[in-house]
């Protein structure tokens, strides 16, 4: 696949695409005799993987550091487990606080709901 179809199929720009190569969060992707990009299903599940990462708000050094390890070799496995288990515990983290930011939120639209209640009750004529 080209780049503008690797961009289209997950949303992204093609510059985009040739910044996470550039900056090692995707290994260097194989081109064509003419130097076009040619990519194939290991660089596509590259993308897939590092997009769902950056979507759930994984940090870019993180996820080069990870890849880095990945090209090293299988002597880094332990490495790499360990930053995603690191990363996984930020982002339960992060769900905790989105949870009790949700809770929070919930009860403040019941209090405006009591009160608008309160306030329509008031206004009813009697």
């Amino acid at each position: 696949m080209n780049i503008t179809q690797v961009a289209n199929q997950f949303g992204l720009t093609a510059a985009t695409l040739r910044y996470y190569e550039r900056v090692g969060l995707i290994p260097p992707v194989n081109r064509k005799e003419s130097g076009v990009r040619d990519y194939d299903q290991d660089d596509i599940n590259w993308i897939e993987f590092i997009k769902c990462m950056r979507d759930a708000g994984l940090t870019i050094e993180a996820l080069i550091e990870y890849t880095t390890l990945f090209i090293e070799g299988n002597h880094t496995i332990e490495a790499r487990k360990k930053i995603l288990i690191d990363e996984r515990e930020k982002q339960i983290q992060k769900r905790i606080q989105i949870d009790k930011t949700i809770q929070r939120l919930a009860g403040k639209i019941e209090d405006y709901d009591g009160k608008l209640l309160e306030r329509e009750a008031e206004l009813q004529p009697k």
